[in-house]
């Protein structure tokens, strides 16, 4: 849509409200409101005001004016709103210089994709993520002075099989083989087919839903594929909408990557490739029907997996799930077919156009915009130093030795190694503007100072049973 096809928009549609939403440095959506009566064609050049220090990451209070930008192309009609409302996702830029933001996540992925284009390999960049998540029936947690404590719950939780609740009729996903079960064990059946289609009331299209592997409510929705800015525009409405959705039913949803102990936790296994107009360049007839280039891009990224992790699992709860026989590979190899290696050449379709590879270690606590550029930008270094992947690993890896596995490389085992793999291997990123040293040293110094360093001042509960009695 242009502007004005916006503002006709709005009005054929009924809009009250207008909402300006955007993505602030961690990865969560910030939004402000206005009433439609202020909404015109000037804003979409202009942009309108607001306070940058107060959101995560940003400016210093000395500096904190900021503009937003909306994108007339991305205008939809909230889904959750009582009132009509508009929404628009917004660019940020500097009222002074009317320069993009530095840090913000979204002109960080237009400029990978301008980055790509400037290269001569190919022009897009496509993006098709697997996002799962819990839906639970509660959530518990405080952490004070004297106390710490988490407590979730979910009727299918395999846990209460034996409580007493007046009518407990069973049915409760084992442990490790919620995959795929009909109802009446798959409760969510009909909750997972209102996000589909609330996410197809915003232009989503929506190949898949289903249970996945972990007790408890566990899912999965999966997307069609689309080029990286549109994906990290999407990725931004399904985590709104599987959120929203879940609330206004009474439940509660999240993507943290392992809420539960000892079963399976939340990965989003990314599938992507790189096309030239209509030709997939991915495809050939190497291994796994798969192409030089291809295989170069694997190599960058399994070269890169130590630094790019500080964005595609940037959470210390994200190496949680980053264990062996929990289908989350730690291993740095690739293979075809082979879900327990890092990446996967999936196999479904001999069709050249479905020819692609699927990184199976980020998780969905990640701010896409980032996790889709750093893992192209390390492809693309792979592909531009002709970079070998070595031979593939077509084992069980999970059932391999000490001795087997002495030669493959693993990601890091924490959020403090993936930072510091990042601090020391980013020259990559920095190609093409596309991440500055600013925004990695923010970075760093966010996850170090808000996250790493307030986990290594708090007892955990657990060290009560290990040490009390020292």
């Amino acid at each position: 849509m242009t502007a004005k096809e916006v503002m006709e928009f709005a009005k054929k549609n009924g809009a009250e409200m207008v909402d300006f939403k955007f993505c602030d440095f961690p990865g969560t959506w910030q939004h402000f409101s206005t009433p439609t009566s202020e909404l015109n064609e000037d804003i979409f050049e202009e942009g309108l005001g607001f306070d940058g220090s107060s959101i995560r990451g940003w400016q210093q209070i000395n500096a904190s004016d900021m503009l937003v930008i909306p994108d007339a192309s991305t205008a939809v009609m909230d889904p959750f709103m009582d009132r009509p409302t508009l929404s628009l996702i917004c660019d940020i830029s500097d009222p002074l210089t009317r320069e993009d933001y530095s840090r913000d996540p979204r002109n960080i992925a237009k400029k990978a994709e301008a980055f790509l284009k400037s290269t001569g390999i190919g022009d897009t960049a496509y993006f098709g993520p697997e996002p799962e998540f819990f839906i639970f029936d509660s959530v518990r947690f405080d952490s004070t002075e004297n106390a710490a404590f988490y407590e979730i719950d979910s009727e299918e939780g395999q846990w209460n099989t034996g409580e007493d609740t007046g009518q407990n009729l069973g049915h409760k996903p084992r442990y490790k083989e919620g995959y795929f079960p009909v109802p009446p064990t798959d409760t969510l059946q009909d909750i997972r087919t209102e996000m589909v289609q609330t996410m197809e009331k915003v232009g989503l299209h929506v190949e898949k839903h289903h249970h996945e592997v972990a007790t408890a409510g566990q899912a999965e929705i999966d997307l069609r594929f689309l080029s990286l800015l549109q994906m990290g525009d999407a990725l931004m409405w399904y985590k709104y909408i599987v959120k929203n959705v879940a609330r206004r039913n009474g439940r509660t949803a999240t993507f943290m990557p392992k809420p539960v102990f000892m079963d399976n936790g939340t990965g989003m296994h990314t599938h992507q490739s790189i096309w030239s107009g209509d030709t997939p360049l991915f495809a050939g007839d190497g291994y796994g029907g798969m192409s030089e280039m291809a295989m170069n891009y694997i190599a960058g990224i399994l070269a890169h997996a130590p630094s790019i992790c500080a964005f595609t699992n940037p959470t210390t709860n994200s190496y949680k799930r980053l264990v062996p026989g929990f289908e989350a590979p730690v291993n740095l190899a690739y293979s075809s077919r082979n879900r327990s290696a890092a990446i996967r050449i999936p196999t479904y379709s001999p069709s050249p156009k479905a020819k692609r590879i699927e990184v199976r270690f980020p998780d969905p606590s990640s701010n896409g915009y980032m996790a889709f550029a750093a893992m192209m930008m390390a492809g693309l270094d792979g592909i531009e130093r002709k970079l070998d992947p070595g031979s593939p690993l077509d084992k069980d890896i999970y059932s391999l030795s000490k001795a087997e596995l002495a030669d493959v490389p693993s990601v890091p085992g924490s959020l403090e190694g993936s930072l510091d793999a990042l601090a020391n291997d980013h020259e990559f990123l920095l190609r093409g503007d596309v991440f500055t040293e600013d925004v990695i040293s923010t970075w760093i110094e966010y996850k170090t100072g808000r996250e790493l360093d307030e986990m290594r001042l708090r007892p955990h509960p657990y060290e009560f049973a290990l040490y009390y009695d020292a």
